[in-house]
């Protein structure tokens, strides 16, 4: 028996499963800065706001100086971002702050609701600024969907990345943001995220393998939903199931899977999880588990904003970072640089 259930084409977002509820994967060949963390190139010809055509490389999104998201709320879930190459500037309605890339993770529970934004300064004058990011969305059970918001650092030191060789001595690589493997741990996942139950196996796992290499991705329980996203490299197989760079294939959980490369390295995001298994209500930021309780987010957030925006601009970059930072809510400082 094959433990291949289904191939798919990747679309824009990629297609995700109970607990998952959305991924992007962002991948800009930014140029140089132009010394305000902005690109030094025109912007002729994008849609200012609203730039996802990958002109030249790279798009805007919605900024209009400063590529990135500015200040949008969310409510009911919670948002993993993977910056493998590049640098992202937060800020909240709560006060917090931070700069992290490189191949950080941030994990913030939206829960009740926040306001964020997520600026991608071009920091480097002298050389392009290539991004690699995921942005990955978590749901919340209905018990904690209004729990007070939260946001957790994983600093690239911190996140295992963890060598295995095949029998032909090809070294694969697995960080694990998510989950276990080898005998390795994960950072601890934010307190009241579905993830840090480790009964729920959730696994987000960044694999790479090199040319002409094997790997095995061991089983995990029982009845958890398993999707392995394949967006690099050319052609892969999965068991004897033949794929193709922008697809995606849906798992069983519970049984080991080999993977093997091609003619050239392959790297797949593993999104692991136990189902939910509760009614979803969505529109836009807020998923929660009835329309009534979509209504009372617009509602909530109409009211007050989720806290307000303490921040000058609707897109805050960071100009007087000396490095990596982290200031939450309470005021903590973490500054991994120093």
């Amino acid at each position: 028996m094959s433990s291949v259930i289904n191939v798919f084409d990747l679309d824009f977002p990629w297609q995700t499963q109970d607990s998952f509820l959305f991924c992007v994967f962002h991948k800009d060949d930014f140029p140089k800065g132009n010394g305000k963390s902005g690109p030094k190139a025109s912007l002729a010809g994008r849609n200012i706001g609203q730039d996802f055509n990958s002109l030249d490389g790279w798009n805007m999104y919605h900024g209009d100086t400063v590529p990135g998201f500015p200040a949008h709320p969310h409510r009911g879930f919670e948002t993993i971002t993977v910056v493998n190459e590049g640098v992202v500037d937060h800020a909240d309605s709560l006060n917090a702050a931070g700069r992290y890339g490189g191949g950080d993770t941030q994990w913030m529970t939206a829960g009740k609701g926040v306001q964020h934004s997520e600026m991608f300064p071009l920091v480097n004058e002298e050389q392009d600024n290539p991004m690699v990011l995921f942005q990955i969305w978590i749901n919340l059970p209905a018990k904690n969907k209004m729990v007070a918001p939260h946001f957790a650092m994983f600093w690239t030191k911190d996140i295992p990345v963890v060598e295995c060789a095949d029998v032909k001595g090809k070294v694969n690589t697995v960080k694990i943001i998510a989950g276990e493997f080898n005998g390795y741990h994960s950072p601890s996942p934010p307190p009241k995220s579905w993830a840090n139950d480790p009964e729920n196996g959730v696994w987000v796992w960044n694999i790479k393998m090199p040319s002409h290499a094997q790997f095995t991705l061991p089983a995990s329980g029982a009845g958890l939903n398993r999707v392995l996203y394949f967006y690099k490299g050319q052609a892969a197989t999965v068991e004897k199931t033949p794929i193709k760079s922008q697809q995606g294939v849906q798992l069983i959980s519970d049984a080991d899977v080999i993977l093997h490369s091609a003619d050239e390295a392959c790297e797949f995001l593993l999104l692991q999880g136990r189902p939910i298994n509760e009614p979803i209500a969505r529109y836009g930021p807020f998923v929660m588990n009835t329309e009534q309780e979509i209504q009372q987010a617009f509602s909530d957030y109409r009211k007050n904003q989720f806290g307000g925006w303490p921040w000058p601009s609707h897109a805050p970059v960071h100009f007087d970072a000396k490095g990596r930072f982290a200031k939450h809510a309470d005021g903590t400082l973490e500054e991994p640089d120093f």
